[in-house]
């Protein structure tokens, strides 16, 4: 009677670490494929994780949780390994028929993300208009990716456009909230970031780039669709 439940407790372990063993063969699997497509999207993919992970902590999501948001996070992007990398990374403004087929990363991200089952939970769509549905139905994990990756984009230097200032940053994520972006999720990434100390953005990236053309000052938005959708609203690019 002392013997069993030790032995059960010891099986009931090793098949947890197999199970984590085996999600994390999943994920890296990914990942690396993601990688060898685009090294840059990849490092966009750790960053928005981190990102996330930080405002699970100022919502004090149990360690479960955190991880499979941490571990979407680092998926938000794997649909574009069906992309071509001249559309991912293309300097000028993006066709209309081009849009549509970047835009087709994320439905594809999302699928990919449903089909893995410890996953499935947190796999809701990243737009914005699914985002803010999603928070309202209870699951706000797709408005913080949402928002992490936002951020990540705007300070970060992409083929497009040169890093915005951290500052920046956060002027346009708190003027999208309630909008564009969950504002619960804007401050929480900002009270995280400042309560750290820690700056992103212009005059404080790590990544070496080595762009075929260098990228202008100001531009576009996230993925390279800004110029097309600026115009679709009837703003300036």
């Amino acid at each position: 009677m002392i013997v069993a439940p030790i032995l059960i407790a010891r099986h009931a372990y090793a098949s947890f670490v197999q199970l984590k063993t085996a999600q994390e063969h999943t994920i890296g699997t990914l990942i690396r494929a993601l990688e060898a497509k685009d090294r840059y999207t990849a490092g966009h993919a750790q960053r928005v994780a981190k990102f996330s992970s930080y405002i699970a902590q100022e919502f004090s999501f149990g360690p479960r949780r955190a991880e499979r948001l941490r571990y979407a996070a680092l998926m938000h992007d794997i649909g574009k390994l069906v992309v071509p990398n001249q559309l991912l990374n293309k300097p000028g403004r993006l066709t209309e028929a081009e849009f549509d087929r970047v835009r087709l990363h994320e439905s594809v991200s999302v699928e990919l993300l449903r089909r893995i089952d410890f996953l499935a939970p947190v796999a809701g769509d990243t737009t914005t208009e699914a985002a803010t549905a999603a928070v309202e139905g209870g699951l706000v994990e797709p408005a913080i990716i949402h928002v992490a990756d936002a951020f990540d984009a705007m300070t970060s230097t992409r083929s497009y456009r040169r890093a915005l200032s951290q500052t920046t940053a956060f002027e346009e994520l708190r003027r999208g909230s309630g909008t564009q972006f969950n504002g619960v999720c804007v401050e929480a990434l900002v009270a995280a970031i400042e309560r750290r100390g820690e700056s992103y953005g212009a005059g404080h990236e790590v990544d070496d780039h080595d762009w075929a053309v260098a990228p202008p000052e100001a531009g576009t938005g996230s993925a390279g669709l800004g110029h097309f959708m600026a115009e679709e609203q009837g703003a300036k690019p």
